[in-house]
């Protein structure tokens, strides 16, 4: 027999980035994560570039070349991978392709429909399909309001099959002074339910908490 010498597989998450208000939360994630050493993968919609230019102020026309101009060293060391949405055969669209699993970050209402509804006819969603049936992680950042039914049975039919669930929602018991306490408080919930260590917001009970109520 051939003896086969056991490598660390590389850990990586997949971030997709929808149409959906709110692409910061996206883009800090991401960063989190390489900060943390995961290799990440990256997938963007349409829409999801046209948010990015129109909230963030990115320059769209060159899509390589406005990751780079942000990410700089982690996309050009292979860090950091990014797939366009039309390319259905890339290796996030396979189960045999190892990751720990998918955040959509933010999600809009719909893309969440397509991946309840077993749609899946561009990147993201097919991703997002691989994820349900390999049974890997699935984290949904959905940012709408108010929600109509639709929207929340697809939700329900979603959370039914395991996906994580986390509403673009803002808390205020540690007091936030500034926009960018909000975002990592949001960013750092979803890095909760991938099970990574952060410290991106001062939780309840901490010792540093003064422990008076209001």
């Amino acid at each position: 027999m051939v003896e086969r010498t056991k490598e660390a597989r590389p850990k990586r998450w997949v971030v997709g980035i929808t149409g959906a208000s709110g692409s910061i939360y996206g883009i800090r994630l991401i960063e989190e994560l390489l900060q943390s050493d995961y290799l990440v993968h990256v997938v963007v919609t349409e829409a999801g570039w046209r948010v990015l230019k129109e909230e963030l102020g990115w320059d769209t026309s060159r899509r390589q070349a406005a990751l780079e101009k942000h990410f700089g060293e982690a996309l050009t060391s292979g860090r950091l991978v990014f797939h366009p949405n039309a390319d259905i055969g890339a290796s996030i669209a396979s189960g045999s392709f190892l990751v720990e699993g998918m955040a959509i970050v933010p999600c809009s209402m719909g893309s969440l429909a397509s991946m309840a509804r077993g749609i899946s006819d561009d990147l993201l969603t097919r991703a997002a399909d691989v994820m349900l049936k390999e049974g890997r992680k699935l984290i949904i950042v959905p940012r709408e309001t108010p929600l109509h039914a639709i929207h929340l049975e697809n939700m329900l039919t979603l959370a039914r099959l395991g996906v994580r669930i986390i509403p673009a929602m803002p808390a205020f018991y540690y007091k936030p002074q500034s926009m960018d306490e909000m975002i990592n408080f949001l960013v750092g919930k979803v890095l909760d339910n991938m099970v990574i260590e952060h410290q991106l917001f001062r939780r309840w009970g901490d010792e540093h908490h003064d422990g008076q109520t209001e």
